[in-house]
C-alpha cells in the first residue's frame, strides 16, 4: 500500500509542485496551506510523512514542528525552508525532523529520496519494536516452559529416587549405593533385593543419553524386574535366577519400545549358601571390582549393550568368592572425572581407588572427589555389596 505525505506549505505553486510530483511517483497526497490547516488535517487523515516549509503566516514552521513530534512522535517530517539560517536547521533536527532540505529544490528526486529514507527508518524501527515485543513474549513463554519443565524433572526426580532401593542387610552381606547425576534425571540405575531365604540379586545400568527419554527407560527396567519378581514368587517363571535369560528379556522389550535407546547392565545373583556369585554382562563398562583381604581385581566377562541387536547373546559367568570381600559396581560416569588421558590409566587409578577405600563407599567416595563435582559431565553411580571384614 502507497504511503501517504502530507505537504504543508504556503506557496500554492510549490505547494502543487511537491503534491504532482509525489503523487507521479505513487504516494497519496494530501496538503495544508498553514499550520492551523496541517493539524486539522493530521487528526482526521494520519499521514505516514510530514513535508513542512518553515516560514508560513501565523505558526513559524518550528513551533508546528514542535506540535507535531509531541502528538505524534514517531512520525517522519522532512523541514524545507528557503531561509538558510543554521539556528533554525540545528533546532529542527534537534526537535526530530529527519531531513533539513533548502529552497529551492531544483531536483525534486533529492526529495523523494529523503522521503524514502524517512519511510524507511520508520518502517524498520516499527519491524524492530515489533520483533522485540515477540522475543518478549517468546521468552515469557519460554521462562513459563522452563518453568514447568523444571518442575516436571524434579516430579521425575523424586519418582526416580523413590524407585532406588534402600540400603539393604540379608544376614552378613549388606548393600547400599550413591548416584550422581548429571541432570536432574539420571540414565543410571541400580537395584538390589532378597530373592527366597539365600540369594540376592544386584545390578546396574547405564541408559544411554540423558535426560526425561533415558530416565523413562530406568522405569521400563524397574517394571520388567519387578514383574520377573512376580512371576518368581507366583512359581511361574525362574528367569530371575538367570542372568543371562534376564539381559535377554531386558533386550527383546527395549527393542519392542522404539524409544532408540539402548543401555549398558551389569546383572548378578549372589547365592548366599555357597558364596557363589552367577552374572551376566550386557556391555557395560567398567566391570566391577572385587577387593578382598589380598587382592584387587576387575571380573571378567564381556557382553553386547541391549536395546541394539535383535539376535545379541549373552554368556552366564559363575564365580567363587572368597569368604569376605567388597564387590564394587560403577557406571562409566566415574571414568570422566578421573584425569588421566587413557582408558588404561583411568582403570588402574579406578582399582587403586577401590583398594585405598577398602571397599568401602563413602570412604571411596570421598577419595573419587565425586563431591567436589558440582556438575559432571555423565551420570555416576556406584554400588557396593559387602561380606564380612576385610
Amino acid at each position: 500500500m502507497a504511503a501517504t505525505v502530507l505537504v504543508i506549505d504556503d506557496d500554492s505553486t510549490v505547494r502543487d509542485s511537491i503534491v504532482a510530483y509525489l503523487d507521479d511517483c505513487d504516494y497519496q497526497m494530501l496538503a495544508a496551506a498553514n499550520a492551523a490547516e496541517a493539524l486539522s488535517v493530521l487528526s482526521e487523515n494520519r499521514p505516514d510523512a510530514v513535508i513542512c516549509d518553515l516560514k508560513m503566516p501565523g505558526m513559524y514552521g518550528i513551533e508546528l514542528l514542535e506540535k507535531i513530534k509531541q502528538q505524534y512522535p514517531d512520525l517522519p517530517v522532512i523541514v524545507v525552508s528557503g531561509a538558510g539560517v543554521m539556528d533554525d536547521v540545528v533546532r529542527a533536527l534537534r526537535l526530530g525532523a529527519d531531513d533539513f532540505l533548502v529552497k529551492p529544490i531544483i531536483d525534486l528526486e533529492v526529495l523523494v529520496h529523503s522521503l524514502r529514507k524517512a519511510l524507511d527508518r520508520v518502517r524498520l524501527e516499527q519491524e524492530n519494536t515489533a520483533y522485540r515485543e515477540h522475543l518478549e513474549v517468546t521468552n515469557r513463554e519460554l521462562r513459563l516452559g522452563l518453568e514447568e519443565l523444571r518442575a516436571d524433572q524434579l516430579a521425575g526426580r523424586q519418582a526416580q529416587l523413590r524407585m532406588l532401593p534402600d540400603p539393604l542387610t540379608m544376614s552378613d552381606v549388606s548393600c547400599e549405593h550413591q548416584i550422581h547425576p548429571s541432570l536432574l534425571l539420571s540414565g543410571d540405575f541400580l537395584d538390589y533385593f532378597e530373592l527366597g531365604e539365600d540369594r540376592l540379586v544386584f545390578y546396574i545400568a547405564d541408559v544411554s543419553g540423558h535426560g526425561a527419554s533415558s530416565a523413562f527407560v530406568t522405569v521400563l527396567l524397574k517394571n520388567l524386574t519387578y514383574r520377573l519378581r512376580r512371576n518368581f514368587h507366583r512359581g511361574s517363571s525362574d528367569d530371575l535366577l538367570n542372568p543371562a535369560m534376564v539381559l535377554e528379556r531386558v533386550n527383546k522389550e527395549l527393542l519392542a519400545s522404539e524409544l532408540d535407546k539402548h543401555l549398558t547392565m551389569f546383572y548378578a545373583v549372589l547365592c548366599l549358601r555357597t558364596n557363589t556369585l552367577f552374572y551376566s554382562v550386557g556391555g557395560h563398562y567398567p566391570m566391577p571390582v572385587l577387593v578382598d583381604g589380598d587382592d584387587t581385581r576387575f571380573l571378567e566377562g564381556r557382553g553386547m549393550p541391549a536395546g541394539l541387536f535383535r539376535d545379541a547373546v549373552y554368556k552366564e559367568y559363575t564365580m567363587a568368592l572368597p569368604e569376605n570381600f567388597r564387590l564394587m559396581l560403577f557406571s562409566d560416569g566415574i571414568l570422566e572425572i578421573i584425569d588421566e588421558s587413557s582408558l588404561n590409566d583411568k582403570e588402574t587409578i579406578l582399582l587403586s581407588l577401590a583398594r585405598e577405600s577398602r571397599g568401602d563407599l563413602t570412604t571411596f567416595w570421598s577419595l573419587a572427589g565425586v563431591q567436589n563435582h558440582d556438575e559432571v559431565p555423565d551420570d555416576i553411580a556406584v554400588a557396593t555389596v559387602s561380606r564380612g571384614k576385610i
